[in-house]
């Protein structure tokens, strides 16, 4: 009813028509809660702690789960063969650093050792690291850096090692192995001034000797004196009365 009299009424006046007079603009509601800024810490927690996904990968640009297996060269298990017969054969391995010396250098110390029966030999550091690597000299591993070399010897002849590489300052020792026995550089030197197995063995027999000696000497000290003492006592108890001599038997006649 209401609608059909402002049609009505409008209609006659001119006015608009009725659809649009029902479109009534309402005021907005007032906003009473903003959202508060987040704290500086909370910004730099969340900032920490965002997920970053993992960049996508190329087809084809995993890595292969198999692994490569490096054949060594029939050279190269040479080489090892050799050096695993050097370790069982000598009793003594040097390792010296090669400081630049030149052939003529390297000539003289090969002849100087020669005549104390010691031997260089020349091994790549790869072939060395690959043998002590699943061997019980593995420790000596690290020593083979640059350009090394092995000084061997059947028997340990430290001491003339030792000599000899005075005269050749540019060759470094580093370490050694002797009777099985990984030493320093420092501990090679205190092996060298240790006396011979020889000297030690008369030593200790020597010193064995003297304490059984003492021994047996003391086990038959009191006896000894027992049995003197014994004998002793028994020839003063029994022992007859002195004969007069014959001279004084003759003087006691003639005064008679």
């Amino acid at each position: 009813m209401a609608a059909t009299l402002c049609g009505t009424l409008l209609a006659k006046s001119g006015w608009l028509p009725l659809t649009q007079c029902g479109r009534v603009r309402h005021m907005s509601k007032s906003v009473t809660r903003h959202k508060r800024p987040m704290h500086i810490i909370k910004q730099k927690l969340m900032a920490v702690t965002e997920y970053i996904p993992p960049k996508r990968l190329a087809a084809g640009a995993y890595p292969s789960q198999n692994k490569k297996v490096e054949v060594e060269s029939g050279l190269v298990l040479l080489l090892k063969k050799e050096v695993k017969k050097v370790f069982q054969d000598c009793k003594m391995i040097a390792v010296v650093q090669n400081n630049a010396s030149n052939s003529e250098d390297m000539l003289t110390l090969r002849h100087r050792l020669h005549k104390h029966s010691l031997t260089v030999k020349f091994f790549p550091n790869q072939v060395m690291r690959s043998f002590l690597k699943d061997s019980e000299f593995c420790n000596m591993a690290p020593l083979f850096i640059g350009s090394t070399v092995l000084i061997i010897s059947t028997q340990g002849k430290v001491k003339e090692m030792l000599s000899t590489l005075r005269g050749s300052p540019q060759m470094v020792l580093l370490g050694a192995c002797v009777d099985g026995t990984l030493l320093s550089a420092q501990g090679v030197q205190h092996y060298s001034k240790l006396p011979s197995v020889s000297v030690v063995q008369g030593e200790l027999v020597s010193g064995l000797t003297l304490l059984s000696s003492r021994t047996a000497s003391l086990l038959q000290h009191h006896p000894a004196r027992l049995s003197a003492l014994l004998q002793q006592y028994v020839s003063q108890q029994g022992a007859p009365a002195a004969e007069p001599r014959p001279q004084e038997s003759e003087g006691v006649a003639a005064q008679s």
